[in-house]
């Protein structure tokens, strides 16, 4: 019998209307939103747990969108940043700790010889196309159907699946997901599908001598996962080769997580820029880029501008630089991904009891599931899939104590700090959500 939530957030919705009077939708992001009743507040966390105002304890599969990847409140990473705090913050000025970050970042990604500080994945990666178009004086760039670079103009450009029909034999049109993205952008970029080798040459063929850069995430981090092939990965490399475009590959989600030498060393190729942010120091705000060295040294006086106020912060640059060690030396990306490993498992195991048709994507480390044989290649093909008891699952699972995406975009993130309470709770509420979405569908059939 399934067992049904009792779930306690009246703390939760009382400081929700509360927060409503002072804060656009109750908080300080719009993705924290769940609605008027459901939007909760933490307390703490600590290794793969969060615990809300309501005191509810649940195992955390968002992790912040990555970013704990040791688990919440790790002591080693804390102990590091606390020592941080000692060099005194910000000076607008640089310390030490900035060189052995980098050689750090260079000795486990080999494409990178030079790095720059950001404070976010977006800030990383808008610097990243500020210099493509520096280096190469051009300013036009493709990105792919699906793709997340952060929330800047440049990048918030989707292809609209709503209004298409896939028999007209045209693209889906290019259009903005945010109000207030001029207009005017829209004939500098150019999107197409994951995996689709001839639409990729195509656009290189059509607009390459106009291509700055390809930026991309060869898995689609706000995508539920999807994966791009190895061949895909080195077509795009070889055809930004032949057009003289330089080949951003987006790390932020992937970067120290599924790899040490993140996504790119997975297929074996070498982008000429590179950005990473939310594994790099377990939660303390700090992101990077980096690339090749003549790329790279186009920011200077003259070239590309970049700065920031906060760039290189004392506190998250110790933190960066033990949570980097503990990644590069020790067994945790491996332990993290045989906790992924043995959660598939035990999901695989409770849908195929059920007959349940399922598949999953993306890596060990950060992985999507999809009820279906196949999982999507591209975002058209999850866009136009039926994700109805995965979107009502997830709801269950919540009100079960299981912290996951409301909705199948954003993959499940493993930590190091996951453990067998953590797996064996997880299993018990997805086994009971399942069932709950079964009935939830077979009384909607009924109505």
């Amino acid at each position: 019998m399934s067992i049904r939530n009792s779930r306690d957030l009246s703390k939760s919705n009382a400081h929700f209307q509360k927060a409503l009077k002072r804060l656009p939708l109750g908080v300080a992001s719009t993705f924290r939103y769940w609605g008027d009743d459901r939007t909760i507040y933490v307390k703490r966390g600590k290794g793969g747990r969060t615990w809300d105002i309501d005191d509810n304890c649940y195992v955390d599969y968002r992790l912040g969108y990555g970013p704990a990847i040791l688990g919440y409140a790790d002591d080693r990473v804390d102990e590091a940043a606390k020592k941080g705090m000692e060099v005194g913050g910000v000076f607008a000025l640089s310390t030490e700790r900035e060189l052995i970050v980098a050689d750090r970042i260079a000795k486990m990604v080999p494409s990178v010889d030079l790095v720059r500080y950001s404070n976010s994945g977006t800030e990383a990666t808008m610097a990243a196309l500020r210099v493509s178009r520096a280096f190469t004086g051009r300013d036009q760039y493709v990105l792919i159907e699906g793709g997340y670079h952060g929330l800047y103009d440049a990048a918030m450009w989707m292809a609209n699946m709503d209004a298409w029909d896939p028999k007209s034999g045209e693209d889906p049109s290019v259009v903005p997901y945010s109000k207030g993205i001029p207009v005017t952008l829209k004939d500098l970029v150019h999107l197409t599908p994951m995996n689709d080798a001839q639409r990729l040459e195509d656009v290189f063929k059509q607009y390459g001598h106009k291509l700055a850069a390809m930026l991309m995430e060869p898995i689609l981090g706000n995508c539920c996962g999807i994966s791009a092939t190895t061949e895909f990965v080195k077509l795009a490399r070889a055809l930004c080769d032949k057009y003289g475009v330089l080949l951003i590959i987006d790390e932020v989600k992937t970067g120290f997580r599924v790899a040490r030498g993140g996504v790119q060393s997975l297929h074996g190729v070498r982008p000429d820029i590179s950005t990473f942010a939310k594994a790099m120091a377990n939660g303390y705000p700090i992101a990077a880029i980096g690339g090749r060295e003549d790329v790279m040294r186009t920011f200077r006086y003259g070239g590309a501008a970049h700065g920031g106020t906060y760039t290189a912060h004392s506190v998250s640059l110790a933190a960066a630089e033990r949570c980097l060690q503990i990644l590069d030396e020790t067994p945790a990306l491996e332990t993290l991904a045989a906790y992924g490993e043995k959660l598939k498992a035990g999901i695989k195991e409770i849908l195929d009891r059920r007959g349940i048709v399922h598949s999953f994507t993306g890596h060990s480390s950060m992985f999507g599931l999809f009820f279906a044989a196949k999982p999507p290649v591209d975002y058209r093909a999850w866009k136009k899939s039926d994700y109805t008891f995965y979107d009502k699952m997830a709801r269950h699972l919540q009100d079960m104590n299981i912290i996951v995406e409301p909705d199948s975009r954003e993959p499940w993130f493993m930590c190091e700090a996951h453990d067998q309470s953590c797996l064996a709770d997880t299993l018990k509420a997805v086994e009971s959500a399942v069932d709950l979405t079964l009935e939830q569908l077979e009384t909607e059939k009924r109505a």
